[in-house]
């Protein structure tokens, strides 16, 4: 399986950085429909990604709620870097397929661990099954 072929590239995947708000994140998050978002470095580096158990966590572990209090804190702070581990561009497919098993889209990286994309499961099985999916316009949306 040739992961560059399937996968949704970088520059239309909705990502957030590490020092992105909480705020951002969460307006990001509603404005797309997502339960998970990459988040990368400064560098484009990946270094995890953030669900939206995560900005629940934060906020369940306020004393009080304040919306302001989402201006303080950044994604990178309220993030699980263990959580939807990548994969790299030149993963067998065996392994796309156990990542794709545990989570609902495989972030893809390279040698370097930039972002180059993610596949979702959606991809994997239609490119199993040998059938073509729609092209993509502008950013990933999987409803």
């Amino acid at each position: 399986m040739n992961i560059a072929k399937i996968m949704v590239p970088k520059a239309l995947t909705v990502c957030l950085r590490t020092d992105s708000t909480v705020r951002q994140g969460v307006e990001v998050m509603r404005r797309h429909g997502y339960t998970a978002i990459p988040v990368l470095d400064a560098d484009g580096k990946f270094v995890g990604c953030v669900n939206d158990r995560d900005f629940l966590r934060y906020i369940n572990s306020l004393d009080h709620y304040d919306p302001r209090e989402q201006e303080r804190n950044t994604v990178g702070e309220i993030m699980r870097r263990d959580f939807c581990p990548p994969i790299s561009i030149t993963a067998s497919e065996d392994d796309i397929i156990d990542a794709a098993l545990l989570q609902n889209f495989v972030p893809v990286v390279d040698d370097r661990g930039a972002l180059c994309g993610i596949v979702t499961r959606r991809m994997i099985i239609a490119e199993l099954a040998g059938r073509e999916l729609p092209a993509l316009d502008g950013e990933f949306t999987e409803e």
